[in-house]
């Protein structure tokens, strides 16, 4: 399974079932096995939970944000259902950088207000907290970003973008052709494949098949 780091106090790793690659990974970090923290995703919504105790430390969840290799840093924002989910500078964005990591903090911006009561939250490049003081930010690693919490409550994160770019987890489609990427169509054996674009093509057909059947079957 693929992992990510979140950097607090000491780096830990974030957990996500993702098998491909994609953009938002929801995952957990739990060492201890606690099933103290959940995290999923649902209807544009990236819900997340804490409720542990001093003993079932250290723990957080989140989500991985990946595909940002090489980028520069500009900005980020994230909208909560209300601000008083934010707790402390929980949630926040980590960001991988190769001049360290660094930190977009709920609590480090005022958030704008919207007229249903959610509360957004943006940042810019010159919102980095170094976790390190002094360092500057490189170019984003291939670790990527995350946005998670780490104190006890909950969040309920949607709109959530990176350098204009908003973030969401890959179709279903989406990742059947991401298999098929980078000369992964080679490794796979039922069925095999020519070429990539044969590999994405099978994976169409199956999916648009699937989407028909369910139609029938749900008239």
């Amino acid at each position: 399974m693929k992992k990510f780091l979140i950097a607090a106090v000491a780096a830990g790793a974030l957990v996500v079932a993702a098998t491909a690659s994609a953009a938002l990974e929801p995952g957990v970090y739990d060492p201890n096995n606690t099933s103290c923290v959940t995290a999923t995703y649902s209807h544009g919504v990236l819900h997340l939970t804490k409720n542990c105790t001093a003993a079932q430390e250290p723990a957080a969840a989140g989500a991985g944000i990946t595909d940002l290799t090489g980028q520069s840093f500009q900005s980020a924002s994230f909208t909560l259902a209300s601000a008083s989910q934010c707790q402390g500078g929980s949630p926040r964005f980590n960001v991988y950088t190769t001049g360290g990591t660094f930190f977009l903090g709920c609590n480090n911006v005022t958030p704008t207000i919207n007229a249903d009561g959610t509360a957004t939250y943006t940042f810019a490049a010159s919102d980095l907290q170094p976790q390190v003081s002094g360092t500057t930010p490189g170019t984003i690693t291939s670790d990527g970003m995350s946005i998670l919490i780490d104190q006890n409550g909950t969040a309920d994160v949607s709109k959530i973008t990176v350098n204009g770019q908003r973030e969401v987890p890959l179709t279903q489609q989406a990742l059947r052709k991401a298999a098929c990427k980078n000369g992964a169509w080679k490794k796979l054996t039922n069925p095999t494949f020519k070429n990539q674009g044969q590999c994405i093509a099978h994976w169409n057909h199956v999916l648009h098949a699937s989407a028909k059947t369910l139609h029938k079957h749900h008239k």
